[in-house]
């Protein structure tokens, strides 16, 4: 197997770090249709609010389409077709109505020592996008860049580089044009379990601060699945995560500012007042 895309360098710890984790409840559905056709509905509440999302896809040969729709009156249409003209050659086609300036091309090409994405906004002067991942599975390096052509500026500059063994995985990406720099690590502990850690340290250099995250995630059974994380300035998460039936989910995240609880018994947090604690259950304080 190849490098893989520049957007997977470091991927696996960020997932366990930060994926899923919503502040707030989260329900997803999943159903198929005897034509093949999946139809997803998920539904986040965000303090007093409900936010619903309905995504369709429909899968013929190498051809997928997807198409979303959210509460916000907004709809997603992607068009993906898969080994086009080449092996590992993929187009995307995507945009969002009403958006009339949203329109984006994308070519992604995986080879076995290179990994290439390039995308093109389909507008007068649109915003090209291009990175690219060298090497292989163990050991990758790789560059994104973004060039707005209405102004004459790079708005994106990254970097990064990843190591990969058996149940190991470093990376270390240069970010924010320059401006940040992130080491992670990510180690799966027990393949049964699921059972696996991480953690991230970026450092600002315009600021001159630093941001430690820890994190873990452990199955409790096939379809149950917790994690928590930890950073230095004092912010305790969990989440709790079921799938009850295939590619069905609902998710439980809380968030809890412990410095804030040292200071105060009677106040949980600033605005974002929310503990979860329990064996298989999450309960939110108010």
């Amino acid at each position: 197997m190849g490098p893989g895309l520049y957007s997977e360098i470091g991927k696996k710890a960020r997932d366990l770090l930060y994926k899923d984790y919503l502040t707030d409840q989260k329900f997803t559905v999943t159903t198929y249709t005897s034509t093949g056709v999946a139809i997803t509905a998920s539904g986040t509440k965000k303090t007093e609010f409900i936010f619903g999302e309905i995504q369709s896809q429909l899968k013929k040969k190498n051809i997928t389409v997807d198409v979303k729709a959210n509460s916000e009156s907004n709809l997603l249409t992607t068009v993906t077709v898969d080994e086009l003209a080449t092996p590992g050659l993929k187009t995307i086609f995507s945009f969002v109505v009403p958006d009339q300036r949203s329109g984006k091309v994308e070519l992604q090409y995986l080879h076995d020592y290179a990994g290439v994405n390039t995308s093109i906004g389909l507008t007068a002067n649109p915003i090209v996008n291009i990175s690219s991942v060298f090497g292989t599975k163990a050991f990758a390096v790789g560059a994104d860049v973004s060039f707005d052509t209405a102004s004459g500026n790079f708005t994106k500059y990254n970097a990064g580089l990843s190591v990969t063994n058996a149940d190991l995985i470093a990376a270390l990406t240069l970010n924010n044009k320059g401006d940040s720099l992130s080491g992670s690590y990510y180690h799966l502990v027990s393949p049964l379990s699921s059972t696996a850690v991480g953690a991230e340290i970026t450092h600002s250099f315009s600021s001159n601060e630093n941001t430690l995250t820890f994190g873990m995630q452990h199955a409790l059974d096939p379809l149950t699945t917790v994690k928590a994380r930890f950073n230095n300035y004092g912010k305790a998460s969990a989440l709790i995560q079921h799938e009850w039936r295939p590619k069905s989910f609902f998710t439980i995240s809380g968030e809890v500012d412990t410095k804030a609880i040292e200071k105060s018994s009677k106040k949980f947090g600033r605005k974002r007042t929310f503990l979860s604690v329990g064996d298989k259950a999450f309960k939110r304080l108010g």
